[in-house]
Parts: structure tokens; sequence; C-alpha cells
């Protein structure tokens, strides 16, 4: 890339790792979204990861005080369940699939029944979620709003909802960059200046955040991150459709 793309990009990533720092969502989708129009699938997935890495560890040491590492644990094996699994098989999706499967989760799950409702305090559902959002970030980039939505179904209030899912990105984003540079690609590689910049600009993004996520109350966050959830979600359906209906055309 050009200093200039590398400049616009950056500025880009401090923007998305500000939203991030904030609802801890949003933000990797828009990269990913970005970041797969410059560059091929490993080199994007590879850059994503890093740059995800860096902001959501930045994160998590931000509000470490607050991360439920019992949450982080039992989350680990369910990722590393679901890595060793792909590893194996190392399936593809089409995008259209990946796009419509990642919409319509955090519907399904507003639909399950009240005593299967998402609980991060739960440990055979969190194995279950890591499981799900590990193949997911696999797949497509991103683990989607279904991960979102499993945190905001307990009671833990923004800060600990941030902080955890902060550590838990952390390794999703590690396995990611594992699989697409050590397993699917293994000619991937980034570039040294553009991965310096991205750790640059995540770090600023995330800390220029801090302040306004104080300033939030548990339940404006929950207001404005569901909201969110569903804008995505919607747009994933919406634009995976939209795929699917290109042969027809």
């Amino acid at each position: 890339m050009s200093p200039l793309l590398i400049l616009a990009v950056t500025a880009v990533m401090v923007a998305t790792a500000f939203l991030a720092g904030i609802f801890g969502m949003a933000g990797g989708l828009i990269l990913i979204g970005i970041l797969l129009v410059l560059l091929p699938l490993p080199e994007a997935m590879a850059l994503h990861a890093v740059t995800q890495m860096a902001s959501n560890g930045w994160r998590g040491l931000l509000w470490w005080r607050h991360v439920r590492w019992r949450t982080v644990g039992v989350y680990l094996i369910g990722c590393l369940l679901a890595l060793v699994a792909w590893s194996l098989w190392r399936y593809v999706p089409s995008k259209p699939v990946a796009l419509i499967g990642l919409g319509i989760t955090p519907f399904l799950v507003r639909l399950l029944p009240a005593g299967l409702k998402p609980n991060p305090d739960s440990a055979p559902q969190t194995v279950v979620y890591g499981v799900l959002c590990t193949t997911l970030m696999l797949l497509t980039g991103v683990s989607g709003p279904i991960f979102d939505s499993f945190f905001l179904g307990g009671r833990l209030d923004r800060r600990a909802i941030v902080a955890t899912k902060s550590v838990c990105q952390l390794f999703g984003h590690a396995m990611k960059l594992a699989y697409f540079t050590a397993l699917v690609d293994q000619a991937a590689a980034i570039d040294p200046v553009v991965a310096a910049a991205a750790v640059a600009a995540s770090l600023i993004g995330t800390t220029l955040a801090r302040p306004v996520l104080e300033m939030l109350t548990d339940n404006q966050y929950r207001v404005w991150a569901t909201r969110i959830i569903t804008a995505i979600a919607c747009y994933y359906l919406g634009y995976g459709g939209y795929l699917l209906m290109q042969p027809l055309v």
C-alpha cells in the first residue's frame, strides 16, 4: 500500500477502534469490509486479526479489573474445540450463506425460551458459544452479532461486558491469525509498517473511547448496543440475500 493509503487505513482503524472501545462491537465488522477490498483474503484476515488483537488486548488491559476470568477460561475451551475441528475440515462457505448465517443468529437467540436465554455465567452455554463464535470467526473474519447477543443476555454491567468480551476476542483473533497464516495460506504475510500502524491506531482509538464508556449508564449501553446488533444483523441479511439472488438476475 502507498503511504497515503496506509494513512487513510490507519485513520479508519482509529475510528473503528474508538467505536469498538465504547460498545465492544461493530468496529471490526467495518474494518474487515474495507480490508477485504484492499487485500487478498488471507492477508486481509491476518491484518484484521493483528489489529483486533491489539484493540481487544489494550481494551482488556484498561478494564482488567472487570474481566470475568472464569467466563474467559470456559470460552477458550470452546474456541480450541472449534479450531481443532476446522483445522481438520477447512470448509469455507459461500459469502452469501455466511452473511445470512451471521445475520439470522441474533434473531434466533431472541426467540429462545426463557430457560435457554444467553447467559455468560453459564459454563455449558459459554463453551457452546465459544465453538459457534470461533467457527464464524474462522469462516467470515468476525464472530457476528451472536457474540454480542450472548453477553447482553446476562446480568453483567457494561464494564464487565466490554472487558470480558475483549479478552475472549483477543484469543479468538489469535486463533484466526494462526488459522490463516499457518494453515490456510502459509504464504500470507503482513507488511511490518502497516502492522505497526494498525497496532498504534488500535491503541489510540481504544484509549479515546474509555471516557465515553464511563459516561454511559448500563441502561444506555444496553439500549444502544442492542440497536447496533439489530442494524448489523439486518445489514448481513440484506447483503447476503442480495448476493444470493445475483445468479437469478
